[in-house]
């Protein structure tokens, strides 16, 4: 990419950057202290708000960047991430959204603890969570290497370790200081601009075919060497039964993994009712929605567009398709309309993942430090104590997600995205809906129910071919692949399911019937709620 790219794109960036750390200022000098204000912004946004803040949390830079590339690439068979992201959303309006408002406080342990032994079930659902939300981080640091990869030409690889750490210590910047208030806030910013620039690139792209999706079709079949087939299912996915389990399983991940991911759940906890939450998630749903549909426009139109070929060489995993959509839209390389509108799309894409990692990085936090912290120490902590170690635990966090960012950086976001989504619906799915649903639940199958689900799951990441075994792998010169699918869900959630109805049948420990009746009247009228 030529200086003016650069240099138009980072100035956007940075402005995008300047703003958001002035909300962040702004907000650090009015907050209370509380552990509500910073976990749960004081309660204090409409459904309206929240759901744009959603929104901008959930379109993370493997909705933007990871599912248009795989499209891109794979036609049929990548816009199967954008289904199965948003049909998820389903599970959490109807099972989910109401009830973990009316039941918790600030985290998903919450819900649990609300009628179990606090200490084990804090400590279990505490690591699953900032497990799956390390695991997230990632996705969104490759993201940010991706782009930087882009801008400078991939002259260095250096280049995008820098740009990782520099998330990486915005995002603790963000969170520290300004906690949930500011990180909605920044969300919501996000979400808008994102939309913006969703909308302009899709109408560019139909503009450029005069609004004939079928011809688009056609041409991004043509283009892509594969014909026909390319828009049919099985360019991925259909090649033998390994490949077809691993789409069943990737599906399942999907679908079953929105309802357990830590910083969604943290989201209903900033607007003041149960009803306030389940509006928030109409309007996330609407805005999310319209988002896919004109992701798999981008995604075509890359490939129609800009060419598999194009896209691949630039990033192998797919990540820049759409910044190069962009740039071609506009004109093309060196043009100035080319420029603006790379430079735009490469802002916005930086904004996606600030604001996301932050969101991630602040439920993280929360989980150290109002689960894992508070139940480790004798005494009850303290609240001030508590955030100050939340604030702490933001640091630690983002040491990791860096560290494995870097290691990561040539893997694609959505199907990092998928990773994470495939570990909360393995471990914290099956806890939160025995716990709500489940008369008999017991502590020991809660227990079981996190860790049944959790350590399959990691462990069969660690055993697949996304680890060792291919030349896509982490480790491509190791070999301790023993697992054939590389997403784990299809073994792992039944597994979490399984464990805890196994932990409950053999535990000896009595089901506490008034305790459950008190969680069932609270969570269905919000009686006793926080």
């Amino acid at each position: 990419m030529t200086g003016n790219h650069q240099t138009l794109a980072l100035l956007l960036f940075s402005g995008f950057v300047a703003i958001t750390l002035g909300i962040t200022a702004w907000v650090s000098r009015n907050r209370r202290g509380s552990a509500e204000e910073f976990y749960a912004g004081g309660r204090l946004f409409s459904p309206m708000e929240n759901g744009f803040a959603i929104a901008g949390d959930y379109m993370s830079a493997a909705s933007f960047l990871g599912i248009a590339g795989l499209i891109a690439l794979f036609g049929y068979d990548g816009l199967l991430y954008a289904v199965g992201f948003l049909v998820a959303w389903l599970v959490v309006l109807f099972l989910v959204a109401e009830l973990v408002r009316n039941c918790g406080r600030f985290t998903l342990a919450d819900v649990v603890a609300a009628r179990m032994r606090e200490r084990p079930v804090r400590i279990a659902a505490g690591t699953s969570s900032v497990t799956v939300s390390v695991l997230y981080l990632v996705a969104q640091m490759v993201g940010a290497g991706s782009l930087v990869a882009l801008l400078l030409g991939r002259t260095s690889e250096a280049a995008q370790s820098w740009t990782v750490i520099g998330v990486g210590a915005l995002m603790v910047i963000y969170v520290s200081l300004g906690g949930m208030r500011a990180t909605t806030w920044i969300q919501i910013v996000k979400a808008v601009l994102l939309m913006g620039g969703a909308i302009a690139l899709t109408v560019l792209v139909l503009v450029r075919f005069h609004g004939d999706f079928d011809h688009l079709l056609r041409s991004a079949a043509e283009r892509s060497g594969h014909g026909d087939a390319f828009l049919a299912p099985g360019l991925t996915y259909g090649g033998d039964w390994t490949a077809r389990f691993d789409f069943i399983s990737l599906g399942l991940a999907l679908v079953l993994g929105t309802a357990g991911l830590p910083h969604i759940l943290s989201r209903f906890y900033t607007v003041p009712t149960a009803r306030a939450a389940r509006r928030s998630v109409v309007w996330a749903i609407g805005l999310i929605g319209g988002f896919y549909l004109m992701t798999i426009v981008l995604g075509f139109g890359a490939a129609a567009i800009v060419g598999p070929g194009a896209v691949r060489s630039s990033n192998a995993a797919g990540n820049t398709a759409v910044p190069l959509l962009a740039l071609d839209l506009g004109g093309g390389a060196d043009s100035t309309g080319g420029t603006v509108l790379f430079a735009i799309v490469a802002a916005v894409a930086f904004a996606t993942i600030l604001a996301v990692v932050a969101g991630v990085t602040l439920a993280s936090s929360a989980s150290v430090a109002h689960d894992l912290y508070a139940s480790l120490r004798r005494r009850k902590a303290e609240q001030r104590s508590e955030v100050s170690v939340a604030r702490a635990a933001a640091v630690g966090i983002g040491v990791v997600a860096i560290a494995l960012g870097i290691l990561a950086r040539d893997l694609n976001v959505a199907f990092l995205v998928g990773l994470a989504f495939a570990v909360a619906a393995s471990a914290n799915l099956p806890v939160l809906l025995y716990s709500l649903f489940w008369r008999g639940f017991t502590t020991r199958g809660a227990v079981w129910a996190v860790y049944g689900g959790l350590v399959p799951a990691v462990a069969l990441v660690l055993l697949s071919p996304v680890v060792s075994g291919s030349p896509e792998s982490l480790f491509p010169a190791l070999n301790f692949q023993y697992f054939p699918l590389q997403n784990p869900g299809l073994v792992s959630i039944p597994l979490g399911f399984l464990a805890g109805w196994l932990g409950t049948v053999t535990s000896a420990e009595a089901p506490d019937e008034a305790k459950h009746a008190e969680t069932q009247v609270r969570s269905l009228t919000g009686a006793g709620a926080v």
